[in-house]
């Protein structure tokens, strides 16, 4: 069965959504939907909530289309919307906390693995550190945002971000060294 899309040219099928065609904007969410709840996931932990950011985002996107200027991947611009709207998410949820003493408080249960990591196990490690470390360590490494980027987002100082990252580094590696991964992330 050969697949025939529905427009080929994407500035045609953005344009047609832009001005409120459904199967444009479903043909949208299609491709799109899959790669931007795993984005929405890394922010938020339960995966129904994460959905939820997901759909909330794609809403703002279909209305905010005629400001999207073609200008950068128009992937790219779905994503920040969906990474501001999992950081709003998580402000209206919880106070979320830049502490120095936080990480001793949030401990997490560890499991001895006896096969590679995989993703899901590197997905628990990340979820399991404290908000304000998991948010700056997945800005910085996960979506590759500059520390002067992730402290305007969060609102926080250049050096609060510097902080946290390497707080949460430390803590990631101390996890895994506990876990008998000795060596993962030193050079």
């Amino acid at each position: 069965m050969k697949i025939i899309p529905i427009y080929k040219n994407e500035k045609q099928l953005i344009k047609r959504a832009a001005a409120g065609n459904r199967e444009a904007q479903q043909c949208i969410y299609g491709k799109f939907s899959p790669k931007m709840l795993g984005v929405c996931r890394q922010y938020v932990k339960d995966l129904h909530f994460a959905e939820d950011v997901m759909i909330n985002g794609f809403l703002k996107v279909f209305k905010n289309l005629d400001s999207y200027k073609f200008k950068g991947s128009f992937e790219g611009w779905i994503r920040k919307i969906m990474i501001r709207e999992s950081i709003s998410y998580i402000r209206k949820q919880q106070f979320v906390v830049y502490d120095d003493d936080l990480y001793e408080r949030n401990e997490v249960g560890t499991q001895s693995l006896t096969t590679d990591l995989d993703v899901e196990h590197i997905q628990m490690l990340i979820d399991a550190l404290p908000e304000g470390y998991r948010m700056v360590f997945v800005l910085y490494v996960v979506e590759g945002y500059k520390h002067h980027e992730i402290a305007e987002l969060l609102r926080i100082s250049e050096n609060t971000s510097k902080s946290q990252l390497f707080k949460a580094r430390k803590l990631l590696q101390e996890r895994l060294q506990h876990q008998n991964i000795i060596g993962y992330g030193s050079r």
